[in-house]
């Protein structure tokens, strides 16, 4: 039997008053019941108490005490089935902020958007003189996640943290499991280091103090590092070779932790 499942939270309040209105009478009751038995050996006067008005105040104690341990077991019950509801929310929060955070990572645009809006930010950066930089970011996790979606959940956190500390002409990309790409227009060298310091502090606190991943970051600008939109591409795969991942625009490999060894 299910009789304590449901619990109403708007008749809680009414059940804590009547609790404690019981509880105040069955204390009452069993004081003035402890002073009457007391009364004739303070007092040397005994206390006389028969016929029905004995058995109304027996019948009447113990209706209470009968009351007050049902009402006390109801309230045990319903605080364990509040605490069992609380837990299992907690737990669909959690799952649904992993959920969240995975389905942001497929909602980034990928290399290939990259590569279509890259010769255009170089154009833009070229007729009116200013700079553009690139800033990509390799995240590794630095444990064992005994799910893949524990994975896709710590990355997909990271993202979020670096989108935070974007503005709002900045754009990101995922390059493939655990890269992203980072377009900063009108961002000199020394402004996208302080960007670059900006996210790995934010993917320092979405780490968490587990340590969920590591980060490494590295900026390319446009035009100190190179000149052309294809020279900023070769040092995109360049950095991809340097660290054995499969070349962007390919198959995503498998997340690997930093003590794996890759092929």
């Amino acid at each position: 039997m299910h009789i304590f499942d449901h619990v109403d939270p708007r008749s809680l309040d009414q059940r804590e008053f009547q609790l404690w209105i019981l509880a105040v009478t069955t204390i009452t009751v069993l004081a003035g019941g402890m002073a009457l038995l007391m009364y004739p050996t303070v007092f040397s006067e005994p206390v006389v108490l028969e016929g029905s008005t004995l058995r109304k105040v027996f019948f009447g104690f113990c209706g209470l005490s009968i009351l007050l341990v049902a009402y006390l077991l109801d309230r045990h019950l319903t605080m364990r089935n509040l605490r069992k509801q609380l837990l299992e929310e907690q737990i669909r929060n959690v799952a649904l902020r992993h959920q969240a955070s995975s389905d942001l990572l497929n909602t980034l645009p990928e290399f290939s958007h990259f590569q279509d809006r890259l010769p255009m930010e170089v154009r833009r950066a070229s007729s009116t003189g200013q700079p553009l930089s690139l800033v990509i970011v390799r995240l590794a996790a630095s444990r064992e996640f005994s799910d893949q979606n524990e994975v896709s959940a710590a990355f997909g956190d990271a993202a979020k943290a670096m989108i935070r500390r974007l503005r709002r002409e900045d754009s990101i990309y995922l390059f493939t499991a655990g890269v992203f790409g980072i377009l900063l227009p009108g961002a000199g060298s020394c402004a996208a280091y302080r960007v670059a310091d900006r996210l790995a502090e934010g993917l320092h606190d979405a780490s968490g103090a587990s340590d969920r991943f590591t980060s490494e970051i590295q900026v390319i600008n446009y035009p100190e590092h190179t000149e052309t939109s294809w020279g900023i591409e070769q040092a995109v795969r360049l950095f991809f070779a340097e660290h054995r991942l499969k070349p962007p625009g390919t198959e995503a490999e498998p997340v690997l932790t930093d003590g794996a060894s890759r092929a």
